[in-house]
């Protein structure tokens, strides 16, 4: 085997194991329900969108962590607020607070991918939350918002079937 074949082999070797690796750390939340899809729960295991309570991002107009000990399960896995109040707003209307897409990448998303959506890259664009990969990202998702938003409606049902 040349050293470039075995190059190849462990490369592909080693997407695979971590294809698999993140299946199981909640990289593919495995939840689902109507209004969201699968959910991601990759920055905390088993825990929506990082640990940060989705309530919060209306009511304060910000990223708040949610608290370990005010919780609701929800779609598969785990909401935290920092409120009893907003986890009882969240109860009320999952489909109004839980974020667009399972909390994935709203751009990623557009482009028929799934990548994380980060807590602090956040939007809420007409009574709707969106989180996105990083800033950089961010940027890109911002200059054609209601195009991106269109595109993603399309492909979020195949990939949250997946």
């Amino acid at each position: 085997m040349t050293t470039a074949t075995r190059r190849k082999v462990l490369v592909a070797a080693l997407g695979l194991s971590l294809v698999a690796g993140g299946a199981s750390a909640g990289w593919f939340g495995l939840g689902g329900s109507d209004d969201t899809g699968r959910v991601f729960t990759g920055i905390v295991e088993g825990v929506a969108v990082g640990g940060y309570d989705p309530v919060a991002y209306f009511t304060e107009k910000k990223p708040v962590k949610g608290s370990p000990q005010i919780t609701a399960t929800h779609a598969g896995a785990e909401w935290r607020f920092a409120s009893e109040a907003n986890r009882e707003a969240f109860l009320a209307e999952p489909a109004k607070y839980a974020p667009a897409y399972g909390g994935y990448c709203s751009w990623a998303v557009a482009q028929g991918k799934l990548a994380k959506g980060d807590p602090q890259n956040w939007d809420i664009v007409d009574g709707r939350l969106y989180l996105n990969y990083n800033d950089n990202i961010q940027t890109k998702w911002r200059a054609d918002v209601p195009g991106f938003i269109s595109k993603a409606e399309k492909t979020w049902p195949g990939l949250a079937a997946k």
